[in-house]
């Protein structure tokens, strides 16, 4: 299978490029995906009462960005290490990150570039221990990676959501007993959907959360608690007291989705709510594009050149603010320049988040 090759393939680059890079002295670098380990990270982080965010990511200038705000904010802090979740889908529909990550459009491709961005990254890094993730992958769609070898990857989502809720427990249950001690493992209690769609989530009970965590056994639940996944705006609301009724009955072992649809001062406690790590994308990539657009704006002239500066206020797009007389600048009309922008500020986005939650 396709994801089976890739894996022979990732591994055996995985070593040599860990001979190259990956150890100073006889210490590897921290991507942690040993069982036991990423269970201690997550025990160490809930008695600090820490919520460990898990950025996804569909292109290296996300993935280094989260690295870079992780460490920004254990040095500003002396912390010497600070634990982080970095994401991705494979091929989940809605979206399916690994098939972003390159120009390819090959998950397989995507999802090597990953996993090895991270373990090179995580060598610019040092404070910084990271764990990568699998999420949402689907039981049918990614069947093939499945049945890889996820050694390298410290937790899955495997979700199973979109089955009616017997079946869904029945399927988790299946994985969780087949995989169990070897990768962490949240399971979708729910299904989380699309905001601006026809459906919305209808918010998880006590009863049903208690249900699925005894019956499948895993580690972590996705629950509804009024979020929604790839939000235009934060005009949602996030149900506390809901997270409290769930927690009540089976301790800090909720993860929320869907935080880009709420406002920060909702889920500046989600620790107290039971919940333990929160997946984030859509903010980091809907929040950072206006300030990338204002900059383009600010500096048309040294990026496009004044003859396309002239065409496009002729064509009213533009305005005579931007006619500055200055000349195209290789500091600005680059690619690099761009993501220089946008890592920026996907940085402090991220170190937002740090700041709201490792407290």
């Amino acid at each position: 299978m396709l994801v089976d090759l890739y894996l022979t393939k990732y591994y055996n680059m995985k070593d040599k490029i860990c001979q190259l890079s990956f150890n100073r002295g006889d210490r590897q670098m921290p991507v942690v995906s040993d069982y036991k380990k990423v269970k201690e990270i997550y025990a160490d982080a809930a008695k600090k009462a820490w919520v460990i965010p898990c950025i996804c990511s569909e292109n290296l200038t996300t993935t280094e960005a989260f690295f870079a705000a992780a460490e920004e904010f254990a040095v500003a802090g002396g912390y010497e290490t600070v634990p982080v979740t970095i994401a991705m889908t494979i091929k989940y529909s809605h979206r399916p990150q690994a098939t972003y990550y390159t120009h390819s459009r090959r998950a397989d491709i995507g999802l090597r570039c990953f996993a090895a961005d991270a373990h090179i990254l995580a060598d610019a890094y040092p404070h910084v221990t990271a764990m990568l993730h699998l999420d949402h992958v689907q039981p049918i769609d990614d069947a093939d990676l499945l049945e890889g070898d996820l050694s390298d990857f410290a937790s899955i989502m495997y979700d199973a959501s979109t089955f009616p809720f017997e079946k869904n427990i029945e399927m988790t249950a299946a994985f969780v007993r087949k995989m169990q001690g070897k990768i962490l493992i949240e399971g979708a209690c729910d299904e989380i959907y699309d905001a601006g769609g026809s459906t919305h989530n209808s918010i998880t009970t006590p009863e049903d959360a208690d249900r699925f965590v005894r019956e499948t056994g895993v580690d972590l639940v996705v629950c509804n608690l009024g979020t929604e996944h790839r939000a235009s705006g934060k005009d949602l609301k996030y149900y506390g007291d809901a997270a409290r009724e769930i927690k009540r009955v089976i301790g800090e072992k909720i993860v929320l989705h869907g935080t880009s649809s709420v406002t920060a001062d909702q889920i500046k406690s989600l620790f107290a709510d039971g919940i333990c790590k929160v997946n984030i994308w859509t903010a980091v990539e809907r929040d950072s594009s206006p300030v990338l657009l204002r900059w383009m704006v600010e500096n048309a002239e040294r990026i496009g050149g004044e003859k396309t500066v002239d065409t496009l206020i002729s064509e009213g797009y533009l305005g005579e603010r931007c006619r500055t007389g200055e000349k195209a600048s290789l500091a600005h009309f680059t690619t690099a320049a761009r993501q220089a922008v946008v890592w920026e500020e996907m940085k402090k986005i991220c170190r937002a988040y740090f700041d709201l939650w490792y407290v």
